[in-house]
């Protein structure tokens, strides 16, 4: 077994599953995002199809791991950021709801920045709030804030001088 198992895990009378089991998707769960495999495979495939930017997904991802890795335990730098990415629609929301087109940024450092905001917001929520997800209420504040990452991550025309 995995170190998520032996040090407690998600366990039960007749519950008892570990990182294996979270990643193919063998626990219970809402339609689409119990087997974060396939939806990290979707999303490989949309990136190799240049349909799907990776810097959103990898960075909202990456933020949540490092979030709840230093806050998410009982002292300092002891979280389990592994659980964090593989349980809930961690995996379903940074790979296709942050993504969309119409409401993610438009430049790349824009989209960083917006995935990082995803993160750090669900982070918060799922370790202090009073709703145990945060991915959808994530997603949907920063939405809110695309027009301004937008307007500050506009690159520098060259050549033309400030009014």
């Amino acid at each position: 077994k995995d170190s998520f198992s032996q040090a407690g895990g998600l366990s039960g009378p007749h519950l008892e599953f570990g990182y294996r089991e979270l990643f193919l998707g063998f626990q219970g769960g809402c339609l689409g995002e119990v087997s974060a495999g396939a939806l990290l495979l979707g999303t490989g495939i949309l990136i190799w199809k240049k349909y799907l930017s990776w810097k959103i997904p990898l960075s909202y991802i990456a933020t949540v791991a490092v979030f709840t890795w230093i806050f998410g335990g009982s002292k300092l730098c002891q979280g389990d950021f592994i659980f964090h990415i593989l349980s809930g629609g961690l995996v379903l929301g940074a790979c296709f709801m942050a993504t969309d087109y119409v409401t993610s940024p438009i430049t790349g450092r824009g989209k960083i920045i917006f995935g990082m905001g995803c993160g750090l917001l669900t982070g918060i929520i799922r370790l202090w709030g009073g709703y145990p997800e945060g991915v959808s209420f994530s997603i949907l504040i920063m939405n809110a804030a695309v027009p301004l990452i937008d307007r500050f991550s506009r690159p520098r025309r060259f050549g033309v001088k400030k009014a």
